[in-house]
């Protein structure tokens, strides 16, 4: 057709009769073979395939695949199949947004399900913004933030973190009086500790009682560190450490734990970003005993956990395919965003977003999961221990649902902020100035 343009002048009479002719073969095209963008709902999948974060983002590529299938067996959704577009922003913070704006603007996607470290999820808020798109997030965070354009379907501190505190403090628990938390360098480990610092003090512990490490991502040569928090252990006081250390660093960390002869009825640690996928790459027999809060654990034996890991080791055909915690948050997203649409009739993104609060979805730990006005859901807490086959025995559990809370109580900037996008419009309104903007 580009051709057909470049034709001198003095050929605009024969030029007219051959676009009109392609014109109407272009038609007859398009009646019989409808775009596949008609055909099918795009949906966006933005986890890091490579790099430090593919240990724990790799398997929710998987998982949101794995989805669509399912829902594809169902006949899609709106009377179309859903075609999810993968991408690979390589564990490299600035190129999650630039895959971000290409998988809204380019690819057309309706949604997208990504993310995994806070520095991540930060860097992308900026394109959901100013495009108008959703992102559903699906891993622990750190609280402090309610955006129109995300919906949090991870834990918030008060989902994880606090109870797990709360847990090591309790007789059960240890009766826990020194503190280590050690993080990876980054938004999500700075502002949980923070978080956490607080609420140790809050309860009495003094700041002598307290460590605070932090280390970059990939961080390998633990000896030195691990060598200090055995250190810190020994002063006579029961000691524990609180693990906000993200990625493939978790396997020299555990593995250090084991080669200093650190036991979990010495000083144990509980961590926030290791689950089955993370314990399937090391020998978890020295590491018995050590513990990880979650909502969700692959050994909870609830009929609907039961189908959910049958269906999943179907679909990878690999029966040792372990299942975690973000896995289940993405089947609730994924579940939460499959239902607002087919509420509206429609994927329209602020359409979709307005449908989104009130939404209830079974969770696979027998409850339901309900989208809450602050964009955050409801979720029951588990601790569990690790066993020697790399799975987790619960040991502790919530008496019932936590509704995830956007901003702390424990921080003096937070506390006064409530997040409502239903009747306040706001993610940040300030309950005592009564204006938007957290001011």
């Amino acid at each position: 057709m580009l051709k057909l343009f470049s034709e001198p002048g003095r050929f605009a009479g024969r030029l007219v009769g051959r676009v009109a002719a392609g014109a109407a073969a272009l038609a007859l095209i398009g009646a019989a073979v409808p775009a596949k963008a008609e055909d099918t709902i795009k949906i966006g999948v933005l986890h890091s395939l490579s790099g430090t974060m593919a240990i724990s983002e790799t398997t929710l590529k998987d998982t949101v695949l794995f989805l669509v299938d399912e829902q594809n067996k169902k006949g899609g959704v709106l009377g179309k199949k859903i075609e999810a577009v993968v991408v690979d922003p390589a564990s490299n913070w600035p190129l999650f947004a630039e895959k971000a704006r290409e998988l809204i603007t380019k690819d057309k996607v309706a949604v997208v399900f990504g993310c995994w470290t806070s520095v991540s999820r930060k860097s992308v808020l900026p394109v959901f913004k100013e495009l108008n798109s959703i992102l559903f997030y699906p891993v622990q965070y750190e609280g402090e933030e309610s955006e129109r354009n995300v919906f949090y379907t991870g834990a918030a501190p008060n989902q994880q973190a606090i109870p797990a505190v709360d847990y090591l403090m309790s007789k059960d628990g240890g009766e826990v009086k020194r503190w280590v938390l050690a993080g990876t360098d980054y938004v999500y480990p700075r502002t949980t500790n923070k978080i956490l610092e607080a609420y140790l003090k809050s309860k009495g512990v003094k700041d002598e009682d307290i460590m605070i490490n932090y280390t970059p991502f990939g961080h390998s040569d633990w000896q030195t560190i691990v060598a200090d928090i055995k250190k810190f252990g020994s002063a006579g006081k029961k000691t524990a450490v609180v693990s906000t250390i993200n990625g493939d660093a978790n396997v020299p960390f555990y593995k250090e734990l084991g080669n200093q002869g650190i036991k979990a009825t010495d000083i144990p640690v509980v961590a926030f970003s290791v689950g089955e996928e993370e314990l399937a790459g090391i020998d978890t027999k020295p590491l018995v005993g050590h513990l990880a809060a979650w909502n969700y654990f692959q050994s909870i034996d609830t009929p609907e956990n039961k189908a959910f890991i049958e269906k999943w080791h179907e679909y990878t055909k690999n029966p040792k395919r372990t299942t975690n915690d973000p896995m289940e948050a993405t089947y609730i997203g994924f579940n939460a965003w499959v239902a607002a649409v087919e509420k509206v009739k429609s994927t329209d993104a602020d359409k979709v977003i307005d449908a989104l609060p009130g939404i209830k979805v079974p969770n696979l730990t027998g409850g339901t999961a309900e989208v809450l006005p602050n964009h955050h859901i409801t979720k029951p807490v588990f601790i569990g221990e690790i066993e020697d086959n790399g799975q987790f025995d619960v040991v502790w559990k919530s008496k019932g649902l936590v509704p995830g809370d956007a901003w702390s109580d424990f921080l003096p900037g937070s506390k006064d902020l409530e997040a409502d996008w239903v009747k306040l419009k706001c993610g940040n309104f300030n309950t005592v100035t009564k204006k938007c903007g957290g001011a």
